[in-house]
């Protein structure tokens, strides 16, 4: 079988319900770019549905936001969204809390502690809430970054999202820019994504799930310059109002979700 005969093989194996994972990715990429969050949440929780495990759904998320990342965390670097000083502080404890978190879901259970998770975002939620209301002062970036970084990646890898909702709702109520923290956040969530895909994949193979990740990806590719646009056009009060709601509904859901079990 020749190489075209193998390329008309792959698009006729395609699945017909590849265009809903390719709009998933489009919205969700769409503001996970603005917001800063919830691309891996929001994909996760849709694969989840379909009855993926938590393991095999982490990664396809992960190894689509490889492309997704690249692609968001460049325009955000080209609107100059992004704080090198920041950028460089989250950047290794992020891929080290990613590697580890990724190895933790391939061979251990990782929905047990996902409520406690919810319980943490929901609390920043309202924290960024409350700081609209209030004069921001800029903050000194201290060595609580660090920490910070690779709890983000832990929570990322185990819980199929979660570096943008950790690391994002906690610098913004701690009273860094919206834009910066957005930014800045996108572009080491590629490094972070490259981790935690390389861990999953020498874990746990692809499988199956690659047409739910090329669905993914061409949805997330589109529309991730019109995330890091919206990002630098949206007022800030607004944007940490949508930001704030976003992270008390999704994690709501969630917890609720998982007590009503």
């Amino acid at each position: 079988m020749g190489i075209l005969d193998n390329i008309k093989q792959f698009f006729l194996e395609i699945p017909s319900n590849i265009w809903i994972f390719i709009l998933v990715g489009f919205f969700a990429q769409v503001i996970d770019g603005t917001l800063g969050m919830a691309y891996g949440v929001s994909c996760n929780s849709f694969l989840l549905t379909f009855g993926v495990s938590p393991a095999i759904a982490s990664a396809s998320v992960h190894i689509a936001e490889l492309f997704t990342t690249s692609v968001s965390g460049f325009s955000h670097w080209k609107l100059k969204n992004v704080d090198k000083t920041m950028f460089i502080k989250l950047l290794i404890p992020g891929i080290i809390g990613g590697a580890i978190g990724a190895y933790l879901l391939s061979n251990f259970e990782g929905g047990a502690i996902k409520p406690y998770i919810n319980a943490y975002l929901i609390a920043m939620g309202v924290v960024i809430i409350v700081k609209i209301f209030k004069k921001q002062k800029p903050k000194h970036l201290g060595g609580w970054i660090y920490p910070l970084g690779l709890g983000g990646g832990v929570l990322d890898a185990v819980g199929g999202g979660g570096w943008g909702p950790v690391v994002t709702s906690t610098l913004i109520a701690s009273g860094v820019e919206p834009r910066y923290t957005i930014g800045t956040v996108n572009a080491a969530e590629f490094f972070v994504t490259m981790a935690e895909s390389i861990m999953f994949i020498s874990f746990l193979g692809l499988g199956e799930s690659v047409y739910a990740i090329t669905g993914l990806v061409i949805g997330g590719i589109i529309a991730a310059p019109f995330g890091a646009f919206l990002c630098r056009r949206v007022p800030m009060k607004p944007l940490m109002a949508l930001v704030g709601a976003l992270v008390i509904f999704l994690n709501a859901k969630s917890l609720i979700e998982f007590i009503i079990k």
